[in-house]
């Protein structure tokens, strides 16, 4: 770098610049200060050479000349660093922070002469002692660091720190290889996205899932044939920041619980290192970056289930190992008497909006979304990001619309899981700024119970199939607000939807009274498994039901991994905890349920060539809306409390200006009933293409013309027609 201006002022500093995204911290070996000279200690301490270090680069960062600490403490005093041996639980240098490093609430310390893969390192802060206050500053405790990039000590699946041993950090060597130019999916927009959500260990941790590394990242790159062959191009990670799985750790049945979601953040910089399936020492996450980089190469897009609304600390009553240390009072929601706000139901929630929690986040998802090139992020339980500090909701969340419009973030998707522990719903109504997508549960609610016969439902579960226009003013949402989805990681698999009538979660310890009462489910005759035909037919037959609606409805589509072979959890609909067979996929339910993956693959694949049923085109020649209403008789766009038999018809052009009309029927009665569809132009004439009550049949590979536009549809059963020119 050119030399600078001496009588430029000494003590300013520069941010170390980016050439391109892959450049790395170590990349400058010439870096310099503004003044032109080149780093140099100014202090020893306890045997280290030191000055002021980059104020600006949060967390720990190896430079060629040492390592940059930089952290933020509104309230605390004074600030030790603390340096471990690998595996060490006594630091063997302790380097305190000397005053005049600090500047406002931001300590930062250049240490000479460390090198990144010989040391751990923790903080020790000291400050006021007032719980009322919120204020708990302990300088015994030793801290995590927020910004960590890596966290040492759960490095084993389901090992818990030993006696008094605590997290520390590594610092991380941030070289991996994108590969020039970066390989992103070739997915314009969300709405184009058939989202696969999946738990990373349990995708892969059963015995028949025929990966060499079952349970970790390198087990689903493994699987990425698989997921070609289904046909999605989005999968939905569920959390994979370093979490405690152990917490809570107890025995049930015969069985070792844990906290196996994994929604309980340690640390929201650091991948869980228990996923990886070897030792990355101070490589934390190159498995996590050589599965996005392949699943990209593959044209599948990635988005991580983040959970910014609690941390692991819990109440109280919790642990005691990074935020609770640094600021308490400011990370938390507390109570006038100092107690913890819980609208998050795992005993804390974090103060989203206050400035420097905000700036974590922020800092956070642009991290990912830079070093890790994730697509997209699903945040948990969203609505707490939108209370204030006194937990009532806002009407325009400074984090929210900071996440909206920041530049970095703003190719990423963002889906909110809009309601929260706390009573707060917001399907619908989540502040968007036309950037946030939402998880829609009434879709989930209004079809589950449609598709299963319940009456009145009709005209509310038109409106989901269109893209809930009552929720989502096409005008102002167009078609990527909706993520639709009839089930996810949190209740019954689909399989399940229609195998029970109740849950049952006796097995989570809680005497079957934690998980959803409201599942809105049927078990089409007998609780679990039977040996009955009959009904094991009608159970395939809506679960294709359910596939065909998915695949069919405006917005974004997402089902959860198995469902597509009829993988079941026996009827737990709040898995939580089950390390084991109840939420591990059976791979073996591939081959027996072949008949219902080859229908997933199939509606998949229609999906995608039919742009008409993801946005509007060009308009129909045929005079035709994009979408219309009907029922057993064209045109009827008016639902009775017993109407249980409805019609979706989809026109518009595709590019090449090929007509593509569509007709989706929908007969949740348990009779039969004839329905007459539109009449098509001059030269055209309905063909069914789809028909669930045909069993392996289902997808119609011979062409049927309709005679006079009339079809009979079975009971409980789903048919899909297209306009074919004659």
């Amino acid at each position: 770098m050119a030399k600078k201006n001496r009588n430029q002022n000494r003590t300013s500093q520069k941010l170390i610049p980016q050439k391109e995204e892959y450049l790395l911290l170590e990349d400058f070996a010439g870096l310099e200060l503004e003044s032109g000279d080149n780093i140099k200690p100014i202090d020893e301490v306890n045997g280290f050479k030191i000055r002021p270090g980059f104020y600006e680069i949060n967390g720990a960062s190896a430079l060629p000349e040492g390592v940059n600490f930089t952290l933020v403490t509104y309230s605390g005093t004074s600030c030790e660093l603390l340096l471990f041996h690998r595996k060490a639980q006594v630091p063997y240098a302790r380097i305190p922070f000397p005053p005049d490093y600090r500047v406002g609430n931001v300590y930062s310390m250049f240490v000479f002469g460390l090198k990144a893969d010989e040391f751990e390192y923790a903080y020790s802060i000291d400050g006021p002692y007032d719980p009322s206050k919120g204020l708990l500053f302990d300088r015994e405790k030793y801290l995590l660091d927020p910004y960590a990039k890596a966290v040492t000590g759960q490095s084993e699946w389901g090992k818990q720190l030993a006696g008094d041993a605590f997290y520390k950090a590594r610092v991380v060597h941030n070289n991996f290889h994108w590969e020039i130019p970066k390989k992103k999916p070739d997915v314009s927009s969300l709405q184009d996205c058939v989202i696969y959500e999946m738990h990373v260990r349990g995708f892969t941790r059963h015995e028949s899932s025929g990966v060499k590394h079952p349970g970790t990242f390198e087990g689903i790159r493994e699987k990425i044939p698989y997921l070609l062959e289904l046909g999605i191009n989005a999968v939905e990670l569920m959390p994979v920041f370093e979490f405690d799985e152990t917490r809570n750790m107890r025995t049930v049945n015969g069985r070792k619980l844990l906290d196996y979601w994994g929604y309980n953040p340690v640390c929201f910089f650091a991948p869980n290192t228990s996923y990886a399936s070897e030792q990355e020492y101070n490589r934390e996450g190159t498995e996590l970056k050589r599965l996005i980089r392949d699943l990209h190469k593959n044209g599948i897009k990635v988005i991580l289930d983040v959970v910014f609304n609690h941390t692991a600390e819990g109440n109280e009553n919790g642990p005691f190992f990074s935020f609770k240390g640094f600021d308490n009072n400011i990370y938390y929601m507390l109570t006038p008497d100092g107690k913890y706000y819980n609208f998050s139901g795992c005993g804390n929630t974090l103060n989203c909006n206050h400035p420097m929690v905000r700036d974590m986040i922020l800092n956070c998802l642009r991290y990912w979304t830079t070093s890790y090139h994730v697509d997209g992020f699903r945040f948990d339980l969203a609505s707490i990001l939108g209370r204030s500090e006194d937990s009532s909701p806002m009407s325009r969340p400074p984090l929210l619309e900071r996440l909206a419009y920041d530049p970095i973030l703003y190719s990423t998707d963002l889906i909110a899981e809009a309601w929260d522990a706390g009573g707060l719903y917001q399907v619908g109504s989540f502040p968007s700024w036309n950037r946030w997508a939402e998880w829609n549960g009434k879709y989930r609610d209004d079809l589950r119970s449609f598709l299963k016969g319940d009456g009145g439902l009709a005209g509310a579960a038109a409106m989901r199939i269109l893209g809930s226009p009552d929720l989502y003013p096409r005008e102002k949402r167009g078609d990527n607000a909706s993520v639709n989805f009839i089930t996810c990681h949190d209740g019954f698999t689909l399989y399940d939807l229609y195998s029970y009538n109740q849950k049952h979660n006796e097995d989570n310890g809680w005497e079957n009274t934690d998980g959803a009462n409201d599942n809105r489910s049927w078990n089409c005759g007998e609780e679990g498994d039977t040996q009955n035909p009959e009904i094991l037919r009608l159970r395939r037959q809506l679960i294709k039901n359910a596939c065909a609606v998915l695949m069919c409805s405006r917005g974004i589509p997402m089902f959860l991994a198995g469902d597509e072979f009829g993988n079941t959890q026996f009827g737990n609909n709040n898995p939580y905890c089950q390390d084991n067979e109840i939420s591990w996929l059976n791979w073996e339910q591939l081959k027996d349920n072949e008949e219902i993956f080859e229908f997933f693959k199939f509606m998949i694949h229609f999906r995608k060539e039919h742009t008409i049923l993801r946005k509007d085109t060009s308009p129909s020649s045929s005079g035709f809306p994009f979408l219309s209403l009907h029922g057993t008789e064209p045109w009827q766009e008016e639902y009775g409390p017993d109407t249980r038999t409805i019609g979706i018809m989809f026109a518009g052009q595709e590019e090449d200006g090929r007509e593509d009309i569509l007709y989706l029927g929908i007969n949740a009665w348990w009779e039969q009933v004839q329905i007459e569809l539109p009449r098509l132009p001059q030269g055209f004439c309905w063909v069914p293409i789809i028909d669930t009550s045909r069993g392996r049949e289902a997808v119609i590979r011979e062409e049927e013309l309709l005679d006079q536009n009339l079809y009979v549809m079975n009971p409980r059963s789903v048919c899909i027609y297209t306009g074919k020119q004659l």
